[in-house]
């Protein structure tokens, strides 16, 4: 790259003249010449290699020589090739699995992909960053991540975050007036931007010059935002949990082995049913199963504007105990509206509603002239043709403006900006330098509190005046009135400037000019989802940059702020130790003028106390405190790209509700994820049960391999993922938040294993028996009783493991169609397997079965169902 040799004036002229931005012929032409901004994936992992790494596990691979075994040993190929057929068929669909999840998750990471400010056809607009080309014209800011490589070309105080290319933790002050030699390093190339940094501070603009592979982070082929493989924690346990059932699986298998050795059945018939039991017993698809319903579950919640980035978050959310949110569009509509200003002497109404220009200043004067044409130069948004750009409360001060005869648009052009110093949370004002006809003049707005201090004198209308303490007195009065009544007060004030060194000095022995109260009206939706919340054992606490009585008093109108709570300032969290605030935050629910830091400080309060924290943010420095929440939560409407890049999860409407909608929708994923599990284990448990049981009476095993092996690949498939699709139980936002500790078998679930499983093997026992020894039949007719009574039992059992409190009678039973699907289909091929010719040979169920002996085996499948809901009584009254 040679741009840093150039001078900006004639880079500028190279690829377009002026700063209007490229046409539309020229973006195509652009397009056509270098291609898009983006980089190139990594390959995902091609069918072939995951059909090889399916066939390596153990438990196929154990199935491939049984199967083997099976032909040479007995001189039939019937039996070792349904095995090989059912070993196509689980990897078949343990593939189909993987690319179902790994789809879903990549049409997640599309929707939360960041976005450029670019200027095109003399205006600025917002667009992917895959849509930019060499040549555009792009405004950058703090927060923003750098979208492609560029040449500054302007810089105000810039300062960019360049670690994730250098490795240099420092923040780079650029300079775009500096012209560089060719063998610059990359490091010391402070007139360039460089694709996949941040903007740590200030604000530029600059050419982009590379886009995609060809920028210096694609020449090292670095992607951003990719969704982490590992495993999440719900997985490993469940990993955890299939390999400890399948040691105890393993060892039960060996017994029977052993037992029906000395019982002397055929040791060919005993290995092949002991393998097809173990591979039956050991739920090892379990954690694909999970990965697919979380995966669905992400899906799920971005249709509701939230876009979780990592499945380890869906589970996250279920255990959430306390949300700390931002009031300003989080809790509020974000649609500031300037309702009162007051001008030193006097309070002025002002109406209209939302940013429409329309409405009136009720009184007009000097001092009210100079704070409107404060609020719309010291201002980076602007609105042309609906068309909204920038922070809500600027275009409030831009409105205002608009409302007394300034056209911020002309009144800019008049009074070009020359200098700034930009708002940073830690300082919480901005001031601007521009040039007036009678000289230039720092113009300030910020918080009362700052623009309070770094002013000596106030204007009182059109009079220069020392501040003295009754000044004091009545501004702080007049600030808690308006804050009172659930106003944000931002305060101005300016001073005339001739020379000076450094505008980040020049902040003092400022002229106050006046006060105006911005409302921000309560979202309607916000107060029943915060009752929610409490009802559901979830604290709500609201943590913002507002004045202390305008946060409590939205507080209490929402239900945030109750009886034996309190509010914290900044201030006063400044003074207190750790372990003071560990105290303070279990009766704290309103913390005001908070910094970055103090978040920081908050978040690992909570967690000290034990609390899952949910926190949400949206600018640079708040970083921090959304990686160390349990959930951190960006907003994708305000939210810069960094606090999108640090959050788990990015809230597409920047509402309140969507958070609460997600913590729901993470309970439900994992109340289902407990039901497929537990359906699955009891299944597995029962199986082993049975044959285990009737070896030991001497019986032998009342199914045979095949059989087993499709009621593995039946009952394990279609109905847990019914269970997982699982619609949401009415008292779900009733029950305390999970407890992340808790194993995923707990003594309640424990309770309802022990009874499926046993309902499940005497149900069995009981076909096998009749079949075998009370009516009279071919030789497999107890087997083939016994296989009948199993996959009814367990397809039945579906619609009780449905709920794991609610009894089968006080639920639809048709209100999840999968379920339904899953047994008819799952009914439908047990049906094939019995009568169809030629299949019923394979499977031996050639038996010549009449109807009623049909239905009679089926009938003995309601036991286990009882089982269940047995269960969930005697839950109930332990």
């Amino acid at each position: 790259m040679s741009a840093h040799t150039k001078p900006k004036k004639d880079f500028l002229t190279e690829l377009y003249p002026g700063f209007k931005g490229l046409t539309n012929a020229e973006i195509s032409a652009s397009l056509e010449k270098y291609g898009k901004n983006e980089l190139k994936a990594t390959k995902g992992k091609s069918i072939l290699r995951m059909i090889f790494e399916e066939l390596k596990q153990f438990l196929n691979i154990l199935l491939i020589v049984a199967g083997i075994i099976s032909i040479v040993a007995s001189g039939h190929i019937t039996d070792g090739i349904f095995i090989f057929v059912i070993v196509i068929l689980n990897t078949t669909l343990s593939i189909v699995q993987a690319r179902k999840a790994n789809n879903a998750v990549e049409a997640l990471k599309s929707m939360s992909r960041p976005h450029a400010k670019v200027w095109r056809n003399n205006k600025l607009s917002t667009i992917e960053i895959t849509d930019l080309v060499v040549g555009d014209l792009v405004s950058i800011e703090a927060g923003d991540y750098i979208p492609a490589d560029l040449r500054l070309v302007e810089t105000i105080n810039l300062k960019i975050d360049e670690s994730t290319l250098t490795g240099e933790s420092v923040a780079v002050l650029k300079d775009c007036d500096k012209i560089l030699p060719l063998n610059t390093s990359i490091g010391d190339m402070v007139n360039l931007a460089f694709s996949s940094t941040v903007v740590n501070y200030g604000r530029g603009l600059g050419v982009v010059v590379k886009v995609g592979m060809e920028t210096e982070i694609g020449k090292i082929a670095t992607m951003l935002n990719e969704v982490d493989d590992a495993l999440t924690p719900l997985q490993i346990k469940i990993d955890k949990l299939g390999k400890m059932l399948g040691i105890v699986s393993v060892v039960v298998v060996a017994l029977i082995f052993v037992v029906g050795l000395i019982y002397g059945f055929d040791p060919l018939e005993l290995f092949i049913i002991s393998v097809s039991l173990a591979v039956a017993a050991i739920p090892e698809g379990l954690p694909t199963v999970i990965t697919v319903v979380l995966a669905l579950g992400m899906r799920k919640m971005a249709s509701k504007k939230a876009i979780v980035k990592a499945l380890s978050a869906v589970e996250t959310l279920g255990s959430v105990t306390v949300i700390s949110t931002d009031k300003t569009g989080t809790l509020t509509q974000n649609k500031m509206v300037v309702t009162k200003i007051y001008d030193l002497k006097n309070m002025v109404g002002v109406t209209g509603n939302g940013y429409s220009f329309e409405g009136e200043i009720s009184e007009k004067n000097h001092t009210i002239d100079l704070l409107t044409e404060i609020g719309v130069l010291c201002n980076d948004s602007s609105i042309e043709d609906n068309n909204l750009i920038g922070d809500p409360t600027e275009l409030a001060l831009v409105t205002l403006a608009e409302k007394n005869g300034i056209s911020h648009q002309e009144f800019r052009k008049l009074h070009p900006r020359l200098d700034e110093y930009p708002f940073d949370s830690v300082r919480k004002s901005m001031s601007t330098l521009h040039q007036f006809d009678d000289g230039k003049r720092l113009l300030t707005k910020g918080a009362l509190n700052q623009v309070l201090s770094i002013s000596t004198h106030y204007m009182d209308h059109g009079v220069v005046t020392p501040i003295d303490d009754q000044f004091v007195k009545n501004i702080e009065s007049q600030n808690e009135a308006l804050a009172s009544k659930a106003l944000r007060v931002l305060a101005f004030a300016m001073k005339p400037i001739s020379a000076y060194k450094n505008i980040l000095h020049e902040e003092k022995g400022m002229i106050f000019v006046g006060l105006v109260g911005i409302i921000d009206p309560p979202r309607e939706e916000v107060k029943p989802a915060i009752a929610l919340c409490h009802k559901a054992g979830i604290r709500v606490v609201m943590i913002t940059g507002d004045h202390k009585l305008t946060a409590s008093a939205i507080g209490k109108s929402l239900g945030i702020l109750k009886d034996g709570e309190i509010a914290l300032s900044g201030e006063e969290l400044d003074l207190m130790t750790d372990d003071d605030l560990n105290d303070a935050v279990k009766h704290t629910s309103i913390f005001a003028r908070v910094s970055p830091t103090h978040k920081v400080r908050i978040v690992k309060a909570f967690q000290a106390n034990g609390q899952i924290t949910s926190m949400t943010g949206d600018g640079v420095n708040d970083a921090p405190a959304l990686k160390q929440a349990n959930i951190g939560v960006a907003m994708g409407i305000t939210g810069t790209d960094v606090s999108k890049e640090a959050s788990d999860m990015v809230l597409m409407d920047d509402n309140f509700t969507t958070i609460v909608d997600a913590i729901e929708e993470g309970r439900v994923i994992y109340a289902n994820i407990r039901k497929f599990v537990g359906y699955l284990v009891s299944c597995n448990v029962g199986e082993v049960l049975l044959i285990f049981v009737a070896m030991l009476l001497g019986w032998g095993s009342p199914l045979l391999a095949i059989q087993i092996l499709w009621i593995n690949l039946v009952t394990d498939s279609l109905p847990a993922f019914a269970l997982g699709l699982e619609q949401k139980e009415t008292d779900v936002m009733n029950q305390p938040p999970n407890d992340p500790n808790a194993t995923i078998v707990d003594k309640f679930m424990g309770i309802t294993i022990g009874f499926q499983s046993v309902f499940l093997a005497v149900a069995v026992l009981i076909s096998y028996y009749i079949g075998t020894y009370v009516m009279s039949g071919p030789e497999t007719l107890g087997e083939t009783f016994a296989f009948i009574t199993i996959i009814t039992g367990e397809l039945l059992r579906t619609f009780s493991a449905r709920s794991e409190t609610r009894s089968i009678f006080k639920m639809n039973p048709f209100s999840n169609k999968y379920v339904n699907y899953a047994f008819l289909f799952g009914f439908g091929l047990l049906f094939v397997v019995i009568f169809v010719p030629g299949i019923n040979a394979v499977f031996k169920t050639n038996v010549d079965l009449t109807l009623i002996q049909f239905m009679f085996a089926a009938v003995l499948g309601i036991i286990p169902l009882l089982g269940g809901e047995l269960a969930k009584l005697f839950k109930r009254f332990k």
